[in-house]
C-alpha cells in the first residue's frame, strides 16, 4: 500500500504543477485581454461623449464628439488597430467570462467598422448630425444640481456650428430622400425643443448670470440648427436619390456582426413570410370569437375606431394599466421585479417624434438618477383630421397594454432593472444586442397573452387583447419582411408603404412612417428575429429543465447575462453544446 502511494504521489504532483500552470496562463491571458478592453473602453467613450453621458458617466458632460475628418479617421484607425489587439489573444486560455465578454467586445468594434466603413455613417446619413445635440440629457434626470446641469447645456450648445459644419464638410453631395427628410424632421424636432420644453425646464434658475449666458448659447444654437435644415432644404432636397438599400452583402455582414446569425436573408424571409401566415391565421381565429360574422380585418378596424383614447386622454389612459400590468407579474409569479422604482409615462420629446411612436428611456447603467421614461408620441395639432384618426386607432385600449407589456412591464423596463442589478461586467452593460433587447420585449407580448393577461373570463374580452397583440405582431413581421426586400430587392417606400397596409391594416400615415423607417433602420427585423430566438431557446431550455423548468426561472436567467447576441445566450443557457447554434428553427 505505501508503495502505491509513493508511485502515485509524483503523477499527482505532476497534475497539480500542470493545473497551477494552466490557471496561472489563463489569469496572464485574461489580464491581457482586460488590460485592452479598458484601453478599447475609455478610448471608445472619449470619442463618444454623449454616448457615455447617456450610460452615466458624468464627467463627459457638456462634451460633443469631433466628426472633423481628422477625428473620423483617427477613430476609424483606432478601432481596426483594436480588432488587430484582440484577434492575437490566445482565447482558448481565457477563462469563460473573459471569453464571453472577448466575444461581445469584437463584434462590437466589427459592427462599428462596418458603420464607419460599409454603411458609411458619417458620410451617406444626415441624421448622424441631425440628432447630436440632444440637452434633454442634462434636463431629464436630477443627477446634479440645475444650474451644474445648465452649464454642461451651454457647454453643449456652443458646439452646434461645429456639428454643423462637420456635416457640410462630410456629406456626400447626394444624399437618400428618406434620409433628408428625416433628418430635417428630427433638427426641426430639437430646434421646437429649445425653443419650448428646455425654456420651461429652467423657468425656475435665479442665476441671471447664467442664464444671460444660456440665451446666447441657446440662441446660438436654434440660429445654426436652422441653418442646417435650410441647407438641407436648398442644398441636398434638390439633389436626393433613393440610394438608401445597403445591399445584400452588406445585409449579410449586419446579421453576422450584430447578432452573430448567420443564415442568409432570403433565408430569413423565407421564416418571416411563413410566420406571417401563422400570424395572421392567428388574428384571424381571434376576430372569429369578437365577432363571427364580420370579416376579420372589419373587426379590428371596428374594436380599433370605437375604443380608443381621444388625444387628450392618450397618455393618461396609458398611466391607468400601468400599475396592474406590473402587479400581475407579481402576482402569477412570471419574473422577478429587482426594484421597486416606478416608471414615468411621458409624452415623446419634440426631437424625438419624427421617429418613434413609443419609447423607453431609462437610465443608463452607470448613472446614480433612477428616473425612467415610457414615452408616447401625442397627436400633432398640425396633422390631418385623418392622420390624426390613424394615429389615435394604433392606440385601442387593448394595443395600449400591449405597448406598455413591451416598453415597461415586464419589456425593455424590467430588462434596464435586471441588468442594473446583474453582476454584469462593464462590457455587458455597454454593448447591447439589438434582437435581444427588442426581441426580449416583443417576445413578453404574447407570453402575457398566454398567461392570462386580459383574460377575466370573457371571452370576447380576452379575443381583443389577443388580437391587439397580433396586430403589433403583424407589424413586426412586417418590418422583418419590408427590411429585407427593401435592401436586398429593391422594394420601394411606396412598395413598402402598401405591404405594411396590406399586411398590419392600418392607414397610410403609420404605414408610411414605418416603410420610411425601413430605409435607414434595416435592423428593425431583429424584433421579430428576436422573439422567435427566444422562444426557440425556452423551447430547448425546457426540455432540458424537464419538471424543473419554471417560466420565472427562465425569464430571470435570460436577463441576468447582460444583453448579448442570442446565440450567446444559448451557451449559456444551454449544457448540450450540439444544440447552440439552432436559433430559429
Amino acid at each position: 500500500m505505501k508503495l502505491s502511494v509513493l508511485i502515485s504521489l509524483p503523477f499527482i504532483f505532476i497534475g497539480c504543477n500542470t493545473v497551477d500552470k494552466n490557471t496561472n496562463r489563463a489569469n496572464d491571458v485574461d489580464k491581457a485581454f482586460q488590460q485592452v478592453a479598458d484601453e478599447f473602453l475609455q478610448g471608445y467613450l472619449n470619442w463618444r461623449p454623449q454616448a457615455a453621458v447617456a450610460l452615466g458617466f458624468h464627467e463627459y458632460d457638456g462634451k460633443i464628439a469631433d466628426f472633423s475628418k481628422v477625428s473620423l479617421d483617427a477613430e476609424s484607425k483606432r478601432l481596426k488597430d483594436y480588432d488587430q489587439k484582440l484577434a492575437v489573444i490566445d482565447t482558448t486560455s481565457l477563462s469563460p467570462k473573459m471569453f464571453y465578454d472577448y466575444r461581445i467586445l469584437r463584434m462590437a468594434i466589427k459592427a462599428e467598422l462596418f458603420n464607419f466603413e460599409d454603411l458609411k455613417v458619417y458620410s451617406h446619413n444626415p441624421m448622424t448630425y441631425a440628432g447630436l445635440l440632444d440637452v434633454n440629457l442634462y434636463i431629464k434626470r436630477n443627477y446634479a444640481p440645475l444650474e451644474q446641469r445648465l452649464r454642461s447645456i451651454i457647454s453643449a450648445e456652443k458646439k452646434t456650428p461645429s456639428i454643423v459644419a462637420a456635416a457640410a464638410a462630410n456629406l456626400e453631395d447626394s444624399l437618400p430622400k428618406p434620409y433628408i427628410e428625416t433628418a430635417i424632421a428630427i433638427a426641426g424636432g430639437t430646434v421646437d425643443f429649445l425653443k419650448g420644453d428646455l425654456l420651461v425646464a429652467l423657468k425656475d434658475v435665479k442665476n441671471d448670470s447664467l442664464m444671460s449666458q444660456f440665451k446666447m448659447a441657446n440662441d446660438s444654437a436654434i440660429s445654426s440648427l436652422q441653418n442646417f435644415i435650410s441647407w438641407l432644404q436648398k442644398e441636398k432636397l434638390p439633389k436626393a436619390n433613393n440610394k438608401y438599400a445597403i445591399g445584400r452583402q452588406n445585409y449579410q455582414k449586419m446579421l453576422l456582426y450584430n447578432e452573430d446569425i448567420s443564415l442568409s436573408p432570403e433565408k430569413i424571409l423565407e421564416l418571416g413570410l411563413a410566420e406571417l401566415k401563422k400570424e395572421q391565421e392567428r388574428f384571424n381565429n381571434a376576430a372569429r370569437i369578437i365577432d363571427p360574422n364580420k370579416k376579420p380585418i372589419e373587426v379590428y378596424h371596428a374594436v380599433q375606431e370605437k375604443e380608443h383614447p381621444t388625444a387628450e386622454s392618450l397618455i393618461p389612459d396609458a398611466k391607468k394599466h400601468l400599475e396592474m400590468i406590473r402587479q400581475f407579474l407579481i402576482d402569477k409569479d412570471i419574473v422577478t421585479m429587482p426594484s421597486a422604482v416606478r416608471v414615468q409615462v411621458k409624452e415623446t420629446p419634440q426631437y424625438a417624434r419624427a421617429t418613434s411612436t413609443a419609447s423607453m428611456d431609462v437610465p443608463g447603467p452607470f448613472e446614480k438618477a433612477t428616473e425612467a421614461y415610457y414615452y408616447i408620441t401625442p397627436v400633432d395639432p398640425k396633422w390631418t383630421p385623418q392622420q390624426k384618426k390613424d394615429w389615435l386607432t394604433q392606440f385601442d385600449y387593448y394595443t395600449t397594454d400591449n405597448v406598455t407589456v413591451h416598453e415597461a412591464y415586464p419589456g425593455h423596463y424590467t430588462q434596464f432593472l435586471h441588468l442594473n442589478a446583474s453582476d454584469a461586467t462593464k462590457i455587458e452593460k455597454i454593448f447591447g444586442s439589438y434582437a435581444f433587447i427588442e426581441g426580449w420585449a416583443h417576445y413578453c407580448e404574447p407570453m402575457m397573452i398566454d398567461e392570462g393577461w386580459g383574460n377575466n373570463g370573457d371571452s370576447v374580452r380576452a379575443a381583443k387583447y389577443r388580437l391587439a397583440q397580433s396586430g403589433d405582431a403583424l407589424l413586426r413581421i412586417c418590418r422583418l419582411c419590408v427590411s429585407i426586400k427593401m435592401h436586398c430587392q429593391g422594394m420601394s417606400v411606396d412598395e413598402g408603404t402598401k405591404f405594411f397596409i396590406d399586411n398590419w391594416y392600418q392607414g397610410d400615415k403609420p404605414s408610411r412612417q414605418e416603410a420610411t423607417r425601413g430605409t435607414f433602420d434595416p435592423g428593425y427585423l431583429f424584433y421579430t428575429v428576436g422573439k422567435l430566438e427566444i422562444l426557440k431557446l425556452r423551447d430547448d431550455y425546457r426540455k432540458q429543465e424537464g419538471d424543473h423548468f419554471t417560466l420565472k426561472k427562465f425569464h430571470d436567467q435570460v436577463l441576468d447575462h447582460g444583453m448579448p447576441p442570442i446565440r450567446f445566450l444559448r451557451e449559456q443557457l444551454l449544457k448540450d453544446k450540439n444544440t447552440w447554434g439552432d436559433i430559429l428553427y
